[in-house]
């Protein structure tokens, strides 16, 4: 068989899907996969967004701070990406992916989102009542918690709605995301892979730890283990003195929700994005790798082309043999072909980590998966894949062998 060929899963259907109808399901995070998203929600209303829940920068760390609750900025942006803007009022978009000012004074951006929360405000003139209604709704749960010490800057606006949502609903973001997933007509399915208010972690090869998501963009030495822990980052000691002990590893339940969607995908995707805080802290929770497992369908890995800080020198082979590591700590018996079966790459364009040599070509054959060759990756931005091409080829996979 060559690099070109779709292998056939175990248990492949016989009677191939439309395009429209196939449901592909993504372990996500961060923006890596928005362009993407925009393109599939134009193919098909059936795609399946797992997202992580786990980011500790930004605008979320203030969030998350306040309420220790999970991180909600990945669902609203790819809420966003995956809405009907043909459909959905400008007004309510636009307010729903708007952000506060980066500057200026706390006490007064306070004060603006408490204006905000009024009926009477200007905002609301030009947005049909029913947006208008559910978003004030959920902002007033919201202002209503509000710490008077909240730090304001940059929030961004669907963020604070998720999280008045999340605190109206005791603590569940599910009924927010299904609201919002209604009122912006989102074609697709977004959920968090779990709900629990966690932080990802690692330990490197070098003996220290790092605690929080946005630590993870400058790590010192090769990722040696990563792991989920309830120890807040400004609450753990910084890299240079941090130990193993300093962050507790915890496998949180798969979402029940999630391990439904899971078990009825026409293929399930490792898709781009930073590599271990985006797609690997997807895998951790338990019940993750029994469901991959248990599921007959494509599964497929697409890596990144250009620079993953992430990485550390780390391969494509390497990577998958992460990503095979990860799922068997859930299901220790899991034959690779039930795991993943294609390396999606585009040899022509695509700049991986480690190079696409023989040398790597044989260690992914070693491992028992087999490389799909497709041009995806833009000639000119060598780091960038190319939207339509990605949703393109994820969905003829889909029709072909789900």
């Amino acid at each position: 068989m060559s690099a070109g060929d779709v292998p056939p899963p175990a248990g492949a259907g016989q009677h191939p899907k439309p395009e429209a109808d196939a449901r592909p399901l993504f372990f996500s995070g961060g923006t890596a996969l928005r362009e993407t998203s925009r393109a599939l929600a134009r193919k098909s209303r059936h795609s399946v967004h797992l997202l992580t829940t786990f980011d500790s920068g930004g605008s979320s760390a203030a969030l998350r701070r306040a309420f220790a609750m999970p991180a909600v900025g990945d669902i609203r942006n790819r809420l966003v990406a995956l809405a009907d803007a043909d459909a959905v009022p400008a007004a309510a978009l636009d307010f729903f992916s708007g952000r506060l000012a980066a500057d200026g004074d706390p006490a007064a951006l306070r004060q603006e989102l408490m204006a905000l929360g009024q009926s009477a405000h200007p905002v609301w003139r030009t947005m049909p009542e029913d947006y208008a209604r559910a978003f004030r709704l959920h902002l007033g749960h919201f202002l209503r918690r509000m710490p008077p010490g909240f730090d304001p800057r940059l929030a961004s606006l669907g963020n604070l709605l998720l999280a008045g949502g999340y605190l109206r609903h005791k603590r569940d973001l599910t009924p927010p995301i299904a609201l919002f997933s209604q009122l912006l007509q989102v074609r697709g399915t977004v959920l968090p892979t779990v709900e629990e208010s966690l932080h990802l972690a690692c330990e490197l090869t070098d003996g220290s730890l790092v605690v929080g998501q946005h630590r993870f963009k400058e790590l010192s030495a090769p990722v040696a283990r990563l792991l989920l822990t309830v120890h807040e980052p400004d609450r753990t000691a910084e890299n240079a003195e941090a130990t193993p002990a300093g962050a507790t590893p915890c496998r949180p339940r798969l979402s029940p929700v999630a391990a439904e969607h899971l078990r009825t995908a026409d293929l399930i995707c490792y898709p781009v994005g930073s590599f271990y805080s985006s797609v690997l802290a997807n895998l951790l929770p338990s019940g993750v790798g029994r469901a991959v497992a248990r599921r007959a369908c494509p599964k497929v890995f697409i890596p990144n082309s250009g620079h993953d800080a992430e990485l550390c020198g780390l391969g494509v082979a390497g990577q998958v043999g992460a990503i095979l590591r990860t799922l068997r700590e859930d299901a220790p018996w899991a034959r690779t072909e039930e795991l993943l079966h294609l390396v999606l790459v585009d040899s022509r364009h695509g700049r991986y980590e480690g190079g696409l040599g023989p040398e790597t070509m044989r260690e992914l054959e070693s491992l028992g998966v087999r490389v799909l060759d497709r041009d995806m990756v833009t000639e000119a931005e060598p780091g960038r894949h190319d939207p339509e091409a990605v949703a393109s080829a994820v969905l003829e996979i889909c029709v072909a062998e789900g």
